[in-house]
Order: structure tokens, then sequence, then C-alpha cells
């Protein structure tokens, strides 16, 4: 008699009635390995994970030894469950009890051997494709170290004599590409594959990696095709691009809101003028760096409470210069923005844009070129010919040259830019070595110009001078004025009147512009005290019909004796407070004495009360004036032209010039060809020897003539001495801010080594400098005859 164990049947009767879904779960566990037989396949074939970087070489392969670990386990797992399934299916069918059970499951199922027979089918199925993956797996892992080898092999860095500097850079970068976030942006992770990628698409230091896919770094974006600029008259949206918030932005907002109609009608002349000539429209970007507030801006708060203007004065009419021109304009008045515009990468600014410079030109300050160099990174140094630096008093290239600065004592805390000397951009044309800017006046029409005539007092003075400090120590010069003349003041006050101000002087506080002119137009005297210097309210005063009394400086003003002009980077000497109205203006509209001799002072009031005299403009200050030169810079200064070193002695042609028919001078020669690309054009330059001591600039208004260093190239040559007759025994190149010059003691020439040195300023007792002069346009001394 056979026994049942109670258990094994409760058992068996549990199995049978969890058969079906016993077996889905077996169905699920084969379909779930081949799902992730799959994944492990598509993990090997792949190299990167979702966060690598895009310079990360993986040097491990995903799928390894645990991927075919876990594909034996499970393999082993469904043979396992197959012996078990197995055993069920017999204990099934040797069950009495239930075969009528059985049978109705074989009505609804397959048998239970073909069941076994499938299971038993997936999983050698799974053994194969494991021993195959195993196979795959071991291939593949061989093969990836030899890539790998390879790959190693190329990201050493190469010894390229065209890139000198690669080895050190990656060296650097080794140590220090933790240190600034714009590496990581650009993919930089530490290993040297990501470094020479980096050195070699990003910055240029290193050659490219023959592996690497050169199409996206060759492709150059392709340029826009030229549109042709044209004339503006309605600067509503130039407001707008003008922004707001700022007491200086809204002081440059009025002046060019009351000066549109003036700049209107001198496009509309300007337009005639030009006729059917082609003006490229340049895309232009505006960065006035002293506003921004990482400068400090110490203009803004100043602007109501007399501060100087001057500044914001150009810059009101620079923007709106280039807007009526019909040039792209773009305004920035903060770091924020200015980093916008360029696409500065995060960081600290040691990595270059992140896309080629959209802009043609750039038009910045000391401050905004301070700014740009310090996150541009390298992009600085690859577009800096592209930037115009707005210079009220000059920078003269001895003190721009980085290291001639600093080998002879040239450096301050602004120069050493190493920019064409051309690229800085003053408020007067007092430094030929850069180019004139300007600003306007406003200009009268005739009848405003009859009218003031008539309108005007005989013995009516207004002192040159908002701040109070300007009038301290003045009461000998305002007691004698006063003999003869009312005097009018426009120092601005709180609450109580400034004691520097005398009581006889009649103070009107702080005036806003309409009413200064006003002011302005009744009076006849506008004087000066020896500062501001070279200011923009003398040739608004002279425009009004006032006579401009100023005093004569002996010694001359310069960085060497005076306070303000110390640190700036140049050596020029300012023999009055106004040198352009003195020299460019002068009597009866200018009236230069010295004011340390009271005889003097007082004879030349007298003579400007009998003085009579029309309002006058220069050309130059007018709004057409200013759109005529600015559109001839922006046509024809072209500074991102490669440029050598100077010729040597041997190396240059002949110089295309002749001797002047009085034997003073060289001339180009009527029967040479013009030089290509020079502008101003080569044929109105004369060549001077000047005497000794006395410097460019100054031989050449000996002859009526301005100064061109961009002519200094033609003389730089032996040649040239040899037809003016000077007796070279021996002949040197050598870095100098006065060569080409002849020193007589020894009967030495020497030439120029350095074309960034090439100086109109400049003069020593030892050399008889070469200059190179041309004309200029009566009231446009920044254009010769033909430069239009």
């Amino acid at each position: 008699m056979i026994t049942v164990n109670p258990d094994g049947k409760i058992m068996v009767r549990r199995c049978l009635v969890t058969l079906r879904p016993f077996r889905l779960f077996v169905l699920g566990i084969g379909f779930f390995s081949l799902c992730f037989l799959m994944t492990s396949l598509g993990g090997q074939l792949s190299a990167r994970r979702p966060g690598d970087s895009p310079f990360t070489i993986r040097t491990e392969v995903l799928g390894g030894p645990e991927s075919r670990g876990v594909l034996r386990k499970m393999s082993e797992l469904l043979e396992l469950m197959a012996k078990r399934m197995d055993a069920l299916a017999r204990l099934e069918n040797g069950s009495e009890p239930h075969r009528a059970a059985g049978r109705l499951a074989a009505d609804r199922f397959p048998p239970g051997a073909g069941l076994m027979e499938r299971i038993q089918a997936i999983a050698q199925n799974v053994s194969d494709i494991a021993a195959k993956v195993d196979q795959i797996l071991r291939h593949s892992l061989v093969l990836h170290s030899k890539v790998s080898e390879g790959r190693r092999d190329q990201c050493e860095a190469p010894s390229d004599p065209k890139f000198p500097d690669c080895s050190g850079k990656v060296e650097w970068m080794r140590a220090r590409w933790t240190s600034d976030p714009c590496y990581a942006f650009f993919g930089v992770d530490g290993t040297e594959c990501s470094f020479l990628i980096y050195l070699s698409e990003v910055e240029w230091f290193c050659p490219p990696l023959p592996w690497r896919n050169q199409t996206a770094a060759q492709m150059a974006p392709k340029p826009l095709p030229k549109v042709q600029a044209v004339f503006r008259s309605n600067l509503s949206h130039l407001l707008e691009l003008m922004g707001s918030g700022k007491e200086s932005l809204i002081f440059m907002k009025k002046r060019t809101k009351r000066l549109t109609a003036q700049w209107a009608l001198a496009a509309q002349r300007l337009a005639r003028k030009l006729g059917s000539v082609w003006r490229d429209q340049k895309q232009i970007l505006v960065h006035i760096g002293f506003l921004t507030e990482e400068s400090g801006d110490v203009f803004s708060p100043r602007v109501l409470k007399g501060g100087p203007l001057g500044e914001m004065v150009q810059w009101a009419d620079i923007l709106a210069t280039l807007y009526v021109l019909g040039h792209g304009l773009r305004i920035t008045v903060s770091l924020k923005e200015l980093q916008s515009n360029l696409g500065v990468p995060p960081g600290r600014g040691n990595c270059p844009l992140t896309m080629p410079l959209p802009f043609d030109l750039i038009y910045t300050d000391y401050h905004g070129l301070q700014q740009m160099k310090q996150h541009m990174g390298l992009s600085f140094k690859k577009y800096r010919c592209r930037i115009r630096v707005i210079d009220t008093f000059g920078t003269e290239p001895a003190y721009n040259h980085e290291e001639y600065a600093t080998l002879h004592g040239y450096r301050t805390n602004w120069g050493y830019w190493n920019l064409n000397p051309k690229q800085f951009m003053t408020m007067f044309p007092h430094t030929p070595d850069n180019s004139f800017m300007g600003f306007v006046s406003e200009e009268l029409n005739e009848t405003e110009k009859q009218l003031i005539k008539g309108s005007k007092a005989s013995n009516m003075a207004v002192v040159y001078g908002k701040e109070a400090s300007i009038w301290k120590g003045k009461e000998k010069f305002l007691g004698i004025l006063n003999k003869y003349m009312e005097i009018h003041g426009t120092v601005y006050y709180e609450s109580q009147r400034p004691p520097e101000v005398p009581a006889f002087v009649k103070n009107h506080g702080l005036l806003p512009q309409p009413e200064f002119q006003q002011l302005l137009r009744k009076a006849k005297l506008f004087i000066g005290f020896g500062f501001p210097y070279e200011g923009p309210a003398p040739l608004e005063a002279i425009a009004n019909g006032c006579v401009f009394l100023q005093s004569r400086f002996s010694p001359p003003h310069s960085s060497l004796n005076h306070e303000f002009f110390r640190g700036k980077p140049t050596s020029r000497e300012v023999f009055s407070q106004h040198p352009y109205a003195e020299n460019f203006i002068g009597k009866p509209h200018v009236w230069t004495v010295d004011y340390n001799n009271s005889e003097e002072f007082e004879a030349a009031i007298k003579a400007i009360m009998r003085t009579q005299v029309d309002p006058y403009l220069p050309y130059e200050y007018t709004c057409e004036g200013m759109l005529e030169r600015i559109h001839a810079y922006i046509q024809h200064q072209d500074f991102c032209a490669a440029s050598g070193p100077a010729p040597a002695a041997a190396q240059a042609p002949p110089s295309p010039f002749v001797l002047a028919p009085n034997a003073t001078h060289l001339e180009w020669a009527q029967n040479a060809s013009s030089a290509p690309g020079a502008w101003p054009p080569a044929h109105s330059l004369r060549a001077w020897l000047a005497a000794a001591g006395r410097a460019c600039t100054d031989a050449c208004l000996d002859h009526g003539l301005i100064c061109e260093p961009t002519f200094f190239p033609f003389l730089n040559s032996q040649d040239a001495f040899q037809k003016l007759q000077v007796p070279c025994d021996s002949t040197e190149s050598e870095m100098n801010h006065l060569y080409p010059a002849f020193a007589q003691p020894g009967r030495e020439c020497f030439l120029q080594k350095e074309p960034l040195l090439f100086s109109c300023a400049g003069s020593s007792t030892k050399y008889h400098r070469l200059c190179p002069c041309r004309d200029f346009r009566k009231g446009q001394v920044a254009l010769c005859r033909d430069c239009l």
C-alpha cells in the first residue's frame, strides 16, 4: 500500500493550478534575456556615454567580462528552470486523480513536453549567443586596444617647426586647464587629446590632428552679401538704441534730438556731393567703456553738477554720424552687453570668442579697449585691427609700441597697445599720427547770424568754467575785466553761492544747453582761465559770434611739467588752453595773450571791444564736415591688411620721387604709377628734410602742409636720401620713433625698422628728420584734396 504525503499532494495541486502563470513567467524570463542581450550589444558597440565630452576617448569597453558573466548566469538559470519544469510535467502526468484536468489543460495548451522543448531551445540559443558575444567582445577589446594605442600616439604634442609653441602650450594646459571654466566649455577634460584638439581647433598653437573630422573646422562662414549704405534722416530709432537710465545717456539723447534737423540737412548735402558713389554698409559695435559700472562711470553723476561734458558731446555726435551714414549700429554701455554681443564664452576671459566677430568695426575708448582685452582671449589679437579708439588727447607711436615704450621710458598707464597709431581718434587734429574724429557745433543759418549781430552786447563777457575750482586765484584778471565788461558765469552750486566767484559776477548756475547757447549769442567775449583744455565750448562760443580770449602758456604744458598731462601717452606740448583755436582759427576770433602780463591782458580786452566779428564755424566741425570725414575713414582705412617689417635699405624699391625744381623737397614723379591701395593717394606726398631739433609735425606746418605718417614707408630708403642730396657715409636700420633721419656730425643715415614706430611727433637736436607731408582741404585738415 502506497502512502501519499499530504504535503506533496498540496504542492502538486498548487503547481497544476499555477501552471499557466508559471509558463508565462518562464517565457517572460526568456524575452527579457534577449532584451538584455541586445542592450549589452548596444552598449558594446557604442563608443560614448551620453554625458561624455566630445573630446573624450573611451578606454574601457561597455559589456566586457561583466556582461559575459551575466549572460552565462542567465543561460544556467534557464537550464535549471527547464529541468524543474520537466520534473513538474512528469509529476503531473503520473497523478491519476487529475487526468481529467490534464486532458482539459491539454485541450487548452500545448503538451508539456512541447513547452519543455521550447524552453530548452531558448536556453540553448541564449547559451550559443553568449558564446558568440564572448568572441565578439574579445575581438573588440583587441581592436579597441590597438585604436587606443594609435590615438594615444597621435595625441602626443607634435614636433612641428610651423607650430613651435605647441609643446609649451600643452604643458601649460596640463597644469592650468582648470583655472578657467571656459576650457571645459570648449570640451577640455584633462586628457592629452582634448588639449591638442582645443589648441588646434579653438586656438591655433598646434597642427590639426589627422584623425579628426576637419570638415567643420574648415568651413568658414560665408561672407554676407555687400549692402549699400543709405543716408538716414530720421533719428528716432537711434534714440531707442542709445538706451536710458543714466544721466549721461539722457544728455546725449537730448543733444542728438536737438540737432536732428541739422543732421538731416547735412546728409542731403553730402549725398549730392558723393553722387552715385557706392558706400558699403558696415556692421558697427559702439562700446562706451567709460560709462560702464565696471570702469566707475564717474561722468554720469556729475552731468547735472557741472562735470565735464566734452566726452559725451563727442560720443553723441559719433553715434549720430554712424547712424546717419546708414551703417548697422549696436550700442553697449555695460560689460554684460559687450560680452553678449561679442560672443564671449563663460569663464574668466582666457578663451577665444565662441563665434566669428559679427562686426566690421568697433568704436570704443581706453576703458572699453581694456575690457575687450580681458574678455576676448586670443580673439583680441585677431580682431584688434577692427577697433577704433576714441582718444581725446592722442597717443603717439613711441607710447603705443609696447617693447619700445618699456625700453625707452615711454610706458604709461594708457599706451603700449601695439595698434596702428591711426586707430586712435582724437577730438582735435593735434596729432597727425592719429586720426581726427572731432565733434560738431550747432551751425547757424544766415537769418540767425544776422539776428545775433544785431543783439550783441559790446560789454558782456561769459567765463569758461562751470566748476568753482577754476575761478580760484583769478581775482586779478576778473578785476581788470570788470572795469570794462559785465561778467557772467555758469558755475554750479546747490544752495550757497560759491565763494570763489566774486560778488560782481552774475552767476546763472548750471544752464541747460539751449539756455547756454542763448547766453553766448548775447555776449561779446568768452574768456578762458587756462582750464579745461581743448573742450568744445570755445568753438560753440565762436560759432555764436563771441571772441575767445585765452592764456598763453610759458613754458608750454606737457606730461613733463604738468600734473594733468602726466601719464597720458603723448609728449605733445600745449602752448595755450585751446591750441586748435589758436592755430587753425586765430584772430580776430581767437586772442591768445600772456595773463601774467596785466598790460597785455588789459590791452587785449580793449581791442576786442572794438573788434566786430561774425559767427564762424570751421567746416570740419559742422555736421556735414564730420559726416564727410568719417565716411572717408570707413571706406578707405583698412588696418587689417598684413604688414611686415619696414623694408631695409637693400630691400626697398627705388622711390618714385623727383627733386622739386627749387631743390628743397621731393615730389611724386608725374610718370610714376600711383601706389595701389594707398590712402591718402600717394601723389599728394611732399617729402622735406626737417631742420635739426624739429619734429615732422612742425616741419610740415612750416610749409603749409600736414604730416602724413602713412607715407613714411615710401621714404624709408637710402634712395630717398640720395635724391635729396643728403650725403650718407653709412646707413643703418634700427627701431627709433625719430627715423628715418640724418645725423649730420657723423653723416649717418638711419632707417626705420619697425613700422609701428613711424611717427610725425618727436624731435632731437641730433637728427634732421625725413618728413612725409601732404596737402589738405581748407576747413577739413584730415583729408587731402583728392581724398574723398
